[in-house]
């Protein structure tokens, strides 16, 4: 059928009574036309030509502009959240960074503090029980964090008996805090003295990968008194700490300086290994204003009961100095301030990140004080002390695997033997498709064989 639309010349006349559109219609287009839609007629244009207003493909375009806007506001919102995951995974790997650089710096400033105070001042147990003192200053720090971060603020008195539960459900008493207060005190200072003992025959590289091993202690010590899960990757790892300490000790001829260094070494982390085994024993684990309150009282405790110590080894003069203007009273702030930022970050940053960041920051004191000692006070390192240190941090580093390492190491396998078949999979039948196309252009039809 045919439809011709008559165009009416300006200030004529259309010849259609219906002033719009005449059609003309074959007798084969009768049904055609009684199914189409109906359509609306407009007003002339000035020129003169007849128009249809087209409301469907408005509504179309009207529809197609909606879902066009709603996919890029959908679009947008992804891109937003992709945005937020990405910079807030980008400040939880700064964060702990940040971490591990301050454990590794506070370990590594007060080995080197101590190594520079000894040129002028030989006193080890004073610089310990100096040091002890600065860990009445946790609790506090750690109220003033509680105050400017939370909303709801607790006085000091009602926080204090909150994070001394610890100690019990009645709190910390008298008897409490002797009986539970005086066995990690003395650990405390004893860990603390025995080091301070082995920087004074070796260097601080030596003294710091010995005193990595107290990892390895700590596992044999779990294992035979809590009784915790055995795992053959820990035991190869004390069996390798065991061996750096032998070396170390056969780096000299087991003979001299070296020998008594590497017990004072070995003794300091011992009596670290007890220390953490017995808390874990006793005290159970502990949130964050527990662990703060808790290194409180051991301070507190050392300034009451331990300042004896210091004051009979003046008397006797096993550390005597004279006169009192020739301490070195920077010194041994540095010494304290330090070693109290690694206390905290040990003992309370454990309860606010992972602890392994706090030990792989421990293991990276090593390499730190082997280049201090390298450029600064130009040590030698011989063979046998290497190797020894190599094999104490490789150890260290065993130790810092999951107790499920080799159940997850099989899943990881497992996982990439899937994906590998499913790659494969994928690839055959893309070849195979791409063959097909290739017969299929070639006018051919491929016939797989069995």
């Amino acid at each position: 059928s045919r439809s011709s639309v008559i165009q009416c010349k300006p200030g004529g006349n259309c010849p259609s009574r219906h002033r719009g559109m005449t059609r003309q219609l074959s007798p084969l287009s009768v049904a055609e036309d009684s199914a189409a839609p109906i359509l609306e007629l407009q007003n002339r244009s000035p020129s003169g030509i007849c128009r249809h207003s087209r409301v469907e493909r408005q509504s179309r375009s009207g529809d197609e502009g909606t879902q066009a806007h709603t996919e890029s506001s959908s679009q947008e919102a992804e891109g937003q959240t992709r945005c937020q995951s990405c910079t807030s995974t980008f400040l939880k790997l700064i964060w702990r960074f940040l971490i591990i650089l301050s454990v590794f710096s506070s370990w590594v400033g007060t080995t080197q503090f101590v190594k520079i105070t000894y040129e002028t001042f030989d006193c080890p147990f004073f610089m310990t029980w100096f040091s002890t003192n600065w860990n009445i200053m946790v609790f506090p720090i750690y109220y003033s964090g509680h105050l400017a971060t939370t909303q709801e603020k607790q006085s000091p008195i009602k926080k204090f008996r909150e994070c001394s539960r610890i100690f019990g459900e009645d709190g910390l008493t008298l008897k409490l805090f002797l009986k539970r207060t005086a066995p990690f005190s003395i650990l405390w200072t004893l860990t603390n003295y025995l080091y301070l003992l082995a920087l004074k025959k070796l260097t601080a590289t030596d003294v710091s990968a010995l005193f990595c091993c107290n990892k390895a202690f700590v596992f044999l010590l779990s294992w035979i008194v809590l009784k915790d899960r055995f795992m053959g990757a820990r035991i190869v790892a004390a069996i390798m700490a065991i061996t750096g300490i032998v070396m170390m000790a056969y780096a000299d001829g087991f003979q001299g300086d070296s020998i008594i260094g590497v017990a004072y070494a070995v003794g300091s982390a011992s009596t670290s290994a007890l220390y953490k085994v017995l808390f874990k024993m006793f005290l159970g684990s502990a949130n964050f204003g527990e662990a703060a309150h808790f290194v409180s009282t051991l301070g507190f405790f050392n300034l009451i009961f331990i300042s004896v110590t210091p004051i009979i080894l003046y008397f006797t003069k096993v550390e005597y100095w004279s006169p009192f203007s020739a301490v070195p009273w920077g010194y041994l702030c540095g010494i304290a301030g330090l070693w109290l930022a690694f206390n905290i970050l040990v003992n309370v940053g454990v309860v606010l990140t992972y602890p392994i960041l706090i030990s792989i920051g421990t293991v990276l004191s090593v390499p730190g004080n082997a280049a201090v000692d390298l450029l600064k006070h130009k040590m030698i390192f011989s063979v046998v002390r290497l190797g020894a240190t190599i094999i104490i941090c490789i150890g260290f580093l065993l130790m810092l695997l999951p107790e499920e390492w080799d159940e997850i190491t099989l899943r990881f396998i497992n996982s990439l033997k899937e994906k590998k078949s499913e790659d494969h999979a994928d690839d055959i039948t893309d070849s195979s498709v791409h063959t097909r196309s290739r017969s299929r252009a070639n006018g051919t039809v491929s016939i797989p064989l069995a």
